[in-house]
């Protein structure tokens, strides 16, 4: 479904070292919005939910609804540390365009 590097894998981990409350992966959800048409919005959480699938990778658990999984299907979803734009990167096939920030798709 999607593909974790480690840069990722690492990412989650330290998200998930660090919660306030019991977590157990990474929840990422594909909602509308943003400037493209839909936005990712990715959370902490301690459960997959039904229908749900459940990724894992190097440990890691990502979780993404059933909506959702049309939208991100053969995405890598990657960590940059970069000085212009830190966070999770997301290279969807899916998208045909990107919003300029990478946060957003249609």
């Amino acid at each position: 479904m999607i593909t974790l590097t480690n840069s990722a894998i690492a990412a989650i981990e330290f998200a998930l070292s660090q919660a306030s409350e019991p977590a157990n992966g990474l929840r990422i959800k594909v909602e509308a919005g943003g400037c493209s048409g839909f936005k990712y919005h990715l959370g902490l959480d301690s459960e997959s939910r039904e229908g749900d699938a459940v990724i894992e990778a190097g440990g890691v658990k990502v979780f993404i609804d059933s909506a959702s999984q049309p939208h991100v299907g053969g995405m890598t979803l990657d960590f940059t540390t970069g000085v212009n734009s830190p966070g999770f990167v997301f290279d969807n096939p899916n998208a045909r365009e990107n919003c300029a920030c990478g946060k957003s798709f249609g």
